[in-house]
């Protein structure tokens, strides 16, 4: 069959992007030939996304000149041959500037190729009894919707080997559309689950004219009640954005509260998880401080979790599930401020009131807020940052509560020294209070070489309180 032995596994690209082109090391003698068809670790090192396939299909074909296309399925697929020898034509059909782009080669058991979700795909045999073979990422079912373009469109100008008129083609085949009338293929979607949060307000302004953003409330996505997950046509989404979380941290250490806390934090996050594991969806979740007990005074992302309270154990938990994914990002955060009631509101209005508040002076950290968060999250998710754990929170200075709230009333035309420094062992006395860590401080190193760099704390506290 002219198959050439001994080559070395390789890849290379294609004109479609992100299309891969693999040569298969075939091992042959008299008593025929033995290859590894698919091998994830070694393809993987070579560029190969981890697709996770989930179907594996045949198709057997016993004339040459059988020509099936031009079809794109909502997967993404791994194609080769297991006989004989096939002529390829891909027409990337996707939204974007390489609609339309096409790639064309023969393949023989040597060769397979790698096809991203939204490329269409056709084959002609060009030997009797060939068989291909493809890997898919998703099940097939009645409702799934392809994509079509015609075979013989002349603005494609594909040269069939054995010409349409002389060759084996279904009359539905025949009758797609031209590439002029094809609809692109949009991208997936990036699903927002606790969007109208502090958090997710402003993740819904980063995002802002991305239509690939769709945003879920507690009436469709409840985390305490995982469900209400089942109800999601998950194979339309390729990443969801975790905002949503259980934050009463004092409440968390009454009864009622710490079944609340696991509900949310833990048990609904590992459901997340396993439905981001099944079909291949990056998870961004938001973590926090609290999982440390803080006598560490400045926090890496490597550090192992020591938490306090109840609330900082179900975080915890959730994390320890998250970080078990392929393709995950838990963006660690601390003293977040956003839309809303929040400690910065709290302290301008007392100020405005005239009231001297006493505040607790012996914890220690930066703000985070919510623009600088969600801008941050909207970064790693668009450069492909490698997978893991970022600490995310405003740079500047290190201080304490008392100093904070000293520095809001001086903004706000107060006098700083109306607030009165006090421990958080006097504040909480008589209090039901869950245990705070001392240091909230979080190193951002790791977030800065992704390239992200937040503002300080200080000017934005300036600009959040006189716009």
């Amino acid at each position: 069959m002219g198959m050439e032995f001994q080559k070395r596994l390789a890849a290379k690209g294609t004109s479609i992007p992100g299309m891969l082109l693999f040569d298969l090391p075939v091992h042959g003698d008299n008593r025929g030939w033995f290859k590894e068809n698919w091998q994830r670790k070694k393809m993987m090192e070579l560029g190969l996304p981890d697709f996770s396939p989930v179907q594996n299909n045949i198709s057997f074909n016993d004339k040459a000149g059988t020509t099936r296309g031009i079809h794109a399925e909502p997967w993404d697929k791994f194609v080769s041959v297991a006989t004989g020898r096939i002529f390829c034509a891909w027409v990337d059909l996707r939204e974007g500037p390489s609609f339309g782009a096409q790639f064309t080669t023969e393949l023989d058991p040597g060769q397979a190729i790698y096809i991203p979700r939204g490329v269409a795909n056709s084959y002609q045999t060009l030997e009797a009894n060939t068989s291909y073979v493809y890997l898919v990422n998703d099940h097939w079912s009645p409702e799934t919707a392809y994509t079509f373009v015609n075979l013989s469109d002349p603005s494609l100008g594909i040269d069939w080997p054995i010409p349409l008129d002389r060759a084996e083609v279904s009359e539905k085949d025949l009758g797609h559309p031209m590439l002029a009338e094809v609809a692109p293929i949009p991208p997936r979607k990036i699903l927002l689950i606790g969007g109208h949060g502090q958090l997710g307000l402003a993740l819904q302004e980063v995002f802002d004219g991305d239509s690939r953003l769709e945003v879920a409330d507690r009436t469709t996505v409840d985390l305490g009640k995982p469900e209400s997950l089942l109800e999601i046509a998950w194979r339309q989404y390729d990443t969801i954005i975790n905002a949503a979380a259980y934050t009463a941290v004092d409440k968390a250490e009454t009864p009622e509260g710490r079944a609340e806390s696991w509900a949310v934090n833990a048990t609904g996050v590992a459901a997340l998880a396993k439905i981001a594991a099944e079909h291949g969806i990056l998870l961004v979740h938001v973590s926090s401080d609290y999982v440390f007990d803080g006598r560490v005074e400045e926090h890496d992302e490597d550090e192992p979790f020591t938490p306090l309270g109840v609330y900082g154990q179900s975080k915890g938990a959730g994390d320890t599930v998250v970080g078990s994914l392929a393709r995950h990002y838990i963006v660690r955060t601390s003293w977040v401020i956003g839309e809303g009631n929040n400690f910065v509101r709290t302290m301008a209005s007392l100020a405005s009131r005239g009231v001297k508040p006493a505040v607790v002076n012996d914890q220690f950290g930066r703000l985070t807020f919510t623009a600088d968060l969600a801008a941050g999250i909207k970064h790693l998710v668009a450069v492909s940052a490698p997978y893991g754990t970022y600490n995310l929170s405003n740079t500047g200075s290190v201080a304490s509560w008392a100093e904070i709230a000293a520095d809001v009333f001086e903004i706000v035309g107060a006098d700083r020294d109306s607030v009165t420094g006090v421990s958080t062992e006097d504040y909480f006395a008589g209090k039901q209070a869950a245990p705070r860590p001392r240091h909230s401080t979080l190193k951002l190193d790791k977030l800065e070489s992704a390239g992200f760099s937040p503002a300080d704390w200080r000017s934005r506290l300036k600009a959040y309180l006189c716009p």
